[in-house]
């Protein structure tokens, strides 16, 4: 729980090398919870600088100077090259001197286990077809309460009370400008914790045949019309 831990994970996660080798291109990395397009999102997060000689430092600081063990656990049929993300994530984190073994297993399976909070580090995706910031907010990094429908996908159990009161206040207040600085603040500090370790955006993807021009949706769907 240690907050120099989960700086040193962060840090030991090359984000652009999983974005050109795994991704073959096709994903922005980021320190946001949602792209430059979206509503809310916050221009002052950049992605984590890839150091493991810093990380190793923070660890040491932390007490784990020989490391520890742990699982990562994912998907392996929900996310584009899922598997693939978590296995280049557990060896970046061994060359740390964190031991980490992967499980992935199908999406019917694996959201089941996650809701009920058996996993230590577990890979997980949003789409905000909100168009805001909040729906990340609410859903990954809100304290969990289920009567209020927040915290539905908190699996790591992050909690602060005051991202939960800027969240909260956002979600009341109808003037734009006022909503996007306080999501903006609500997202900067859950970040400044590393309530969670974002890694990339992935870039939605179509093929067409010459001759067919299609224009894509942000929430991924496709219709025929």
């Amino acid at each position: 729980r240690d907050l120099r831990v989960r700086q040193a994970i962060s840090m030991a996660i090359n984000r652009q090398a999983i974005a050109d080798r795994v991704m073959s291109g096709l994903a922005l990395p980021t320190g946001n919870l949602v792209p430059s397009t979206l509503f809310g999102h916050s221009a002052k997060l950049q992605p984590a600088k890839y150091d493991p000689e810093a990380a190793r430092r923070l660890l040491a600081e932390a007490g784990y100077a020989n490391g520890f063990a742990m699982t990562i656990h994912g998907p392996n049929n929900r996310y584009v090259n899922d598997d693939q993300i978590v296995q280049a994530v557990a060896g970046m984190l061994q060359r740390i001197g964190i031991d980490t073994k992967v499980e992935t297993m199908p999406l019917a399976t694996y959201f089941p286990r996650g809701n009920k909070l058996e996993f230590t580090m577990p890979l997980v995706g949003w789409g905000a077809q909100t168009g805001e910031v909040s729906s990340p907010l609410r859903a990954i990094l809100a304290t969990r309460n289920a009567e209020r429908g927040m915290g539905s996908v908190n699996w790591g159990q992050y909690s602060n009370p005051r991202m939960d009161a800027l969240l909260d206040e956002a979600l009341r207040t109808v003037d734009d400008a006022r909503r996007s600085a306080l999501l903006q603040q609500a997202t900067e500090l859950a970040m400044a914790d590393v309530g969670i370790v974002t890694i990339h955006h992935q870039v939605t993807t179509w093929a067409a045949r010459r001759g067919i021009t299609y224009v894509p949706r942000t929430d991924e769907r496709t219709y025929a019309f």
